[in-house]
Protein backbone atom coordinates (compact mmCIF):
# COMPACT_ATOMS: atom_id res chain seq x y z
CA UNK A 1 0.00 0.00 0.00
CA UNK A 2 0.91 3.69 -0.19
CA UNK A 3 3.72 4.94 2.00
CA UNK A 4 1.86 7.25 3.58
CA UNK A 5 4.59 9.10 5.98
CA UNK A 6 7.46 9.91 3.89
CA UNK A 7 7.96 13.68 3.55
CA UNK A 8 10.15 14.99 0.69
CA UNK A 9 12.39 17.66 0.84
CA UNK A 10 12.51 19.97 -2.35
CA UNK A 11 16.29 18.25 -3.25
CA UNK A 12 14.00 14.81 -2.52
CA UNK A 13 11.07 15.77 -4.91
CA UNK A 14 13.61 16.75 -7.65
CA UNK A 15 15.71 13.91 -7.37
CA UNK A 16 12.54 11.40 -7.84
CA UNK A 17 10.99 13.58 -10.70
CA UNK A 18 12.35 11.93 -13.43
CA UNK A 19 11.11 8.39 -12.03
CA UNK A 20 7.43 10.61 -11.60
CA UNK A 21 7.73 12.52 -14.87
CA UNK A 22 7.84 9.12 -16.83
CA UNK A 23 4.93 7.73 -14.65
CA UNK A 24 3.03 11.15 -14.91
CA UNK A 25 3.62 10.86 -18.74
CA UNK A 26 2.26 7.67 -18.80
CA UNK A 27 -1.01 8.15 -17.20
CA UNK A 28 -2.14 11.70 -18.65
CA UNK A 29 -1.66 9.12 -22.02
CA UNK A 30 -3.49 6.66 -20.70
CA UNK A 31 -6.15 8.62 -19.96
CA UNK A 32 -6.32 10.42 -23.37
CA UNK A 33 -6.55 7.00 -24.84
CA UNK A 34 -9.22 5.68 -22.63
CA UNK A 35 -11.29 9.01 -22.89
CA UNK A 36 -11.16 8.21 -26.64
CA UNK A 37 -11.94 4.28 -26.59
CA UNK A 38 -14.93 5.57 -24.09
CA UNK A 39 -16.08 7.81 -26.47
CA UNK A 40 -16.10 5.60 -29.68
CA UNK A 41 -17.65 2.83 -26.72
CA UNK A 42 -20.63 5.30 -26.33
CA UNK A 43 -21.17 5.75 -30.06
CA UNK A 44 -20.52 1.84 -30.95
CA UNK A 45 -23.19 0.93 -27.90
CA UNK A 46 -25.91 3.69 -29.20
CA UNK A 47 -26.11 1.99 -32.24
CA UNK A 48 -26.58 -1.67 -31.07
CA UNK A 49 -29.51 -3.64 -30.10
CA UNK A 50 -29.70 -5.89 -26.84
CA UNK A 51 -30.80 -8.54 -29.25
CA UNK A 52 -27.92 -7.87 -31.46
CA UNK A 53 -24.33 -6.88 -29.62
CA UNK A 54 -22.47 -4.92 -31.24
CA UNK A 55 -18.93 -6.72 -31.07
CA UNK A 56 -17.16 -3.67 -31.68
CA UNK A 57 -18.75 -2.22 -28.32
CA UNK A 58 -17.76 -5.62 -26.83
CA UNK A 59 -13.87 -4.78 -28.27
CA UNK A 60 -13.84 -1.70 -26.79
CA UNK A 61 -15.26 -2.09 -23.96
CA UNK A 62 -12.39 -4.74 -22.87
CA UNK A 63 -10.01 -2.03 -24.58
CA UNK A 64 -11.15 0.49 -21.59
CA UNK A 65 -11.31 -1.68 -18.65
CA UNK A 66 -7.66 -2.62 -19.69
CA UNK A 67 -6.43 1.27 -20.09
CA UNK A 68 -8.49 1.96 -16.39
CA UNK A 69 -6.57 -0.65 -15.41
CA UNK A 70 -3.13 0.66 -16.76
CA UNK A 71 -4.20 4.23 -15.50
CA UNK A 72 -4.48 2.45 -11.81
CA UNK A 73 -1.49 0.63 -11.91
CA UNK A 74 0.45 3.62 -12.70
CA UNK A 75 -1.19 5.78 -10.15
CA UNK A 76 -0.51 2.99 -6.91
CA UNK A 77 3.46 3.13 -8.63
CA UNK A 78 3.02 7.09 -7.39
CA UNK A 79 1.52 6.22 -4.14
CA UNK A 80 4.27 3.58 -4.08
CA UNK A 81 7.07 6.27 -4.41
CA UNK A 82 4.87 8.53 -1.53
CA UNK A 83 3.19 10.62 -4.07
CA UNK A 84 -0.16 11.82 -4.67
CA UNK A 85 -1.29 12.43 -8.03
CA UNK A 86 -4.11 14.74 -8.43
CA UNK A 87 -5.52 15.74 -12.20
CA UNK A 88 -5.25 13.89 -15.55
CA UNK A 89 -5.68 16.83 -17.65
CA UNK A 90 -2.40 18.50 -15.85
CA UNK A 91 -0.86 15.84 -15.02
CA UNK A 92 -0.64 16.80 -11.65
CA UNK A 93 0.81 15.51 -8.14
CA UNK A 94 1.97 16.21 -4.86
CA UNK A 95 4.39 15.83 -2.90
CA UNK A 96 3.44 15.76 1.11
CA UNK A 97 6.26 18.21 2.75
CA UNK A 98 6.53 20.64 5.91
CA UNK A 99 7.27 23.92 5.77
CA UNK A 100 7.68 26.25 9.29
CA UNK A 101 6.88 22.81 10.84
CA UNK A 102 3.32 22.70 9.41
CA UNK A 103 2.62 19.60 6.55
CA UNK A 104 2.50 21.13 2.95
CA UNK A 105 2.59 19.45 -0.31
CA UNK A 106 5.61 20.22 -3.01
CA UNK A 107 3.10 20.95 -6.51
CA UNK A 108 4.62 19.75 -9.68
CA UNK A 109 2.75 19.63 -12.76
CA UNK A 110 3.76 17.62 -16.13
CA UNK A 111 6.15 20.07 -18.70
CA UNK A 112 7.78 22.26 -15.34
CA UNK A 113 11.77 21.17 -15.21
CA UNK A 114 11.35 21.23 -11.68
CA UNK A 115 9.26 21.00 -8.39
CA UNK A 116 9.42 24.47 -7.76
CA UNK A 117 6.08 25.29 -5.98
CA UNK A 118 4.21 24.42 -2.77
CA UNK A 119 0.53 24.72 -1.40
CA UNK A 120 -1.86 24.45 1.37
CA UNK A 121 -2.73 20.33 2.41
CA UNK A 122 -6.11 22.26 2.48
CA UNK A 123 -5.53 25.06 -0.99
CA UNK A 124 -4.57 22.34 -4.10
CA UNK A 125 -3.49 23.76 -7.06
CA UNK A 126 -5.22 27.49 -7.03
CA UNK A 127 -2.99 27.92 -3.52
CA UNK A 128 -0.08 26.96 -5.66
CA UNK A 129 3.07 29.71 -4.62
CA UNK A 130 6.91 29.50 -5.65
CA UNK A 131 9.25 28.13 -3.52
CA UNK A 132 11.54 30.74 -2.07
CA UNK A 133 15.06 30.34 -1.00
CA UNK A 134 16.36 28.44 1.71
CA UNK A 135 12.97 26.56 1.62
CA UNK A 136 13.19 23.30 2.15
Amino acid sequence: MAERTRVFSVEDANRTLPLVRRIVQDIVQAHAAWARVVERFEVATALSRADAPDPEAEMLQRDAQRLAQDIQGFVEELEELGVEFKGFELGLVDFPSERDGRPVFLCWKLGEESVSFWHEVDEGYAGRRPLGLGNN
